[in-house]
């Protein structure tokens, strides 16, 4: 299994850095994060069409997408885990973290699945750790690891 993490804009150095290293220097998985950018001087519609644009030049078609949005599903850990290692879902897995006006449409309708850390809107840096943190906790459960107590 292939994960790929797809987000806007360039994670700053700063208290999220090491909690990031951390968790991907666990997780056995082949894991990525693919940072994208679009010029700024947009306007908001107009700069979530440009960042769709370019997620959707990223993204094979054969990728299972899950994007992060606050009207996504909110699931428990147990089950985002069923989610990741369902044998239906062994292919390559692509997370998408969308910039500061949220994701476009067409992203939500191109998504297998549309996540929810919540209702409350997470700082995208926040955001990256928290899924990272669950990915790796949703292998540990996978593989019976007492992490996930």
């Amino acid at each position: 299994m292939r994960i790929t993490i797809y987000a806007i804009g360039k994670q700053k150095q700063g208290p999220y850095t090491p909690l990031i290293e951390t968790y991907l220097s666990r997780i056995p998985l082949k894991l990525k994060i693919l940072e994208l950018e679009v010029k700024k001087n947009l306007e908001e519609e107009t700069l979530k069409k440009a960042e769709a644009h370019l997620l959707l030049t990223q993204i094979k078609p054969e990728d299972y997408v899950i994007a992060l949005d606050e009207r996504g599903k909110n699931i428990t850990s147990p089950s985002f885990s069923e989610l990741l290692f369902k044998p239906r879902y062994a292919r390559e897995i692509a997370f998408i973290i969308g910039g500061a006006y949220g994701l476009d449409p067409c992203i939500l309708q191109r998504a297998d699945f549309i996540l929810s850390f919540g209702k409350l809107v997470w700082p995208h840096q926040m955001v990256r750790v928290m899924l990272i943190e669950q990915i790796y906790r949703a292998y540990t459960i996978h593989k019976g690891h007492p992490y996930h107590k």
